[in-house]
Parts: C-alpha cells; sequence; structure tokens
C-alpha cells in the first residue's frame, strides 16, 4: 500500500516558480463532501506557498475532467495560458462495473493530456472503494490528496518551465 512516509514528496525543492503563474483546479461536482476537501487542501497549499492566481472549475463528473481541462487549454489566451493543470475527484465503487470504466477513462484522459499539452496535468483523483478509504485521504491516515496534488502541480510546473 502507498504510504506518504515513503515519499520525499513534502520535500519541497520545486526550483523557482514565478508567483503569479497561473495553475487550473478542475474538480468533480459527484461525491461534493469529498472533494470540498480535495480543493480545500490545494487551495490551502497553493496559497501558503504564496500562489494566489487560480482558478477552479467545477464539472459533473470525473468523466468529464479531461475534455473540461483540454477545452479550458484551447480556449485560454497566450497571456492567460496556466502553467499547470490539477483534476479533482473521486471515484467510489459501486455494484457495477461503471467503476471499473469511469476509473480507466479519467485515468487515461490525464495520461493523455500529459502528453499532448505543454503542461502538466497532476493526478488527483481518489479510485475508492469505499467512502471510508476517500475520508482517510482528504487528512486521514493516508495523508490528504488534495495537499500533495497542489505540491505535485508546482513541482512538474517547475520541472516544465526548466532549462535542463
Amino acid at each position: 500500500m502507498a504510504d506518504v512516509s515513503n515519499s520525499k514528496l513534502y520535500k519541497i525543492d520545486t526550483g523557482i516558480l514565478n508567483k503569479d503563474a497561473r495553475i487550473v483546479i478542475v474538480r468533480t461536482d459527484w461525491n461534493a463532501s469529498i472533494l470540498d476537501k480535495l480543493e480545500e487542501g490545494c487551495v490551502a497549499y497553493l496559497n501558503e506557498q504564496g500562489f494566489k492566481n487560480y482558478q477552479v472549475v467545477s464539472v459533473p463528473g470525473a468523466f468529464e475532467i479531461p475534455f473540461a481541462i483540454k477545452n479550458h487549454w484551447e480556449k485560454s489566451s497566450n497571456s492567460s495560458k496556466p502553467v499547470a493543470y490539477i483534476a479533482l475527484g473521486c471515484i467510489i465503487q459501486g455494484d457495477t462495473p461503471h467503476f471499473d470504466y469511469v476509473c480507466k477513462a479519467v485515468t487515461d484522459g490525464v495520461v493523455q493530456l500529459n502528453l499532448k499539452l505543454p503542461v502538466p496535468t497532476i493526478f488527483g483523483v481518489l479510485t475508492v472503494l469505499t467512502e471510508e478509504q476517500a475520508i482517510e485521504r482528504i487528512g486521514g491516515k493516508h495523508g490528504h490528496k488534495g495537499t500533495e496534488a497542489a505540491i505535485t502541480a508546482l513541482k512538474m510546473a517547475a520541472l516544465a518551465q526548466s532549462k535542463a
């Protein structure tokens, strides 16, 4: 099982990233109580690091995340292009294979965005079996995945902008 204590994620060495850089969070309306906490952790970390130029875009469900990011990128003017996207969602397994299809679709969509866009798309989508597992990932024993998504976004944006 993945454990945040086995990671150096929280060691912040992102390099210099312009604090005015734009970051776009695309979150789902589905499982809103979980998503509100994911977004809270994400936004709190960005604010803590001095980033104020972020935007939150809501979509109905996780399946719609890749389209929303692609659409946002294409419609943004050059001066307002973000340096990173953060995809936030929570897919909880039910009694049908719908869970498997949605998880695969959103995962594949984010992978495609990372291969096509010149900026990173961070996968902050919880794919869990129960609501309890989701709660454990929004400040419980498995850390806070919203905060981790924000950290990852800053690190990847810095990497994308580096000359090396």
